[in-house]
Order: structure tokens, then sequence, then C-alpha cells
């Protein structure tokens, strides 16, 4: 028997269901990489403010990734560096239109990025809720949680952007 919603998709909007799947995936495709730039500018941005990073401070300084940077250079200057990266990654992953290129390396950057923040999952107290453990996250750990959310749409715009920087 026929999926009827199938069928509606398909009749009332005058496409064939690989059209309307077609046309899906692109509008994911560009939400995805508008919400991952987006979202890396703006947090990036906010990393210059000292609520900021006072915020960070509890990932970065327990974690063997940014320990010492953030021994050598102290929490603010830390703090700017990170919102540097998140700023020129974002930036890269926006370029997508005139640099599938540099959105590649931006999105690929950005991979190794949220790889890194879900390492703080392993490395940060407090990530599990007190007196419940795994897999009771904390504030801090559902925090997190989310960058695996980040991090997939890192990877699919850089597999879509080096397909466009070898098709051009």
């Amino acid at each position: 028997m026929a999926d009827p919603l199938r069928k509606r998709v398909g009749k009332e909007h005058g496409m064939r269901t690989p059209m309307a799947n077609a046309a899906l995936e692109a509008a994911g495709r560009g939400v995805a990489r508008s919400a991952l730039a987006g979202s890396l500018l703006w947090v990036g941005a906010l990393k210059f403010a000292e609520y900021e990073a006072e915020n960070i401070r509890p990932m970065v300084s327990t974690s063997p990734l940014f320990s010492r940077i953030d021994e050598r250079l102290g929490a603010r200057k830390t703090a700017r560096l990170i919102g540097l990266t998140e700023i020129a990654m974002g930036a890269l992953i926006a370029a997508r239109p005139l640099s599938p290129r540099a959105s590649a390396i931006g999105s690929l950057g950005a991979t190794a990025m949220f790889l890194s923040t879900l390492s703080f999952l392993l490395t940060m107290p407090g990530v599990w809720q007190e007196g419940h453990g795994f897999p009771a996250l904390s504030m801090e750990g559902q925090f997190l949680a989310k960058d695996g959310v980040l991090l997939g749409a890192a990877m699919l715009t850089a597999a879509e952007s080096l397909r466009a920087a070898r098709a051009a």
C-alpha cells in the first residue's frame, strides 16, 4: 500500500518525491551552513567579553589540549584566541558562494574545533549530574553535548564544499 503522505507531498506541490527530497536536502544544507557559520561568528565575538572568558575558564583550565595555553596566556587572551579562531572558521564557512575551497577549510577547522570541545566531556569536572553519574548530564554537560550536532554540521558542510571545490 502506498504511503498517502508521500503521494500528497509529490502531487500537491507538482513535484515528484525525489525532487521534493532534493529540495528539502538543499534547504537543510543551507540552514546547517548558515546556522553553523552564524553561531561561530556570534559565539566567537562573545569571547571578547570578560564574562565569557570567565565562563569558559573551567573548560579550558582542565583540558589537556588548552590548559597550557591558558596558563601561558591567561584567561582573557585565551578566550580571545578561541574567539578569533571561531570567527575565522565561521567567516570561511560563510564564504562558500565565493570560495568552496575556503569554506571546506573552515568546515574542517570547525570539525577539529568541535572534536576538541567535545573532549571537555571527559576532562571537565561537573559534567555529570552530581549523585547520578553517567548518563545524567549537568547543565555544563548538556551545553557541551550539543557540540555533537555542530560537529555533524561541520562535517556535512566540509563534504559539500570539497565536492563543490573539485567540480570548480
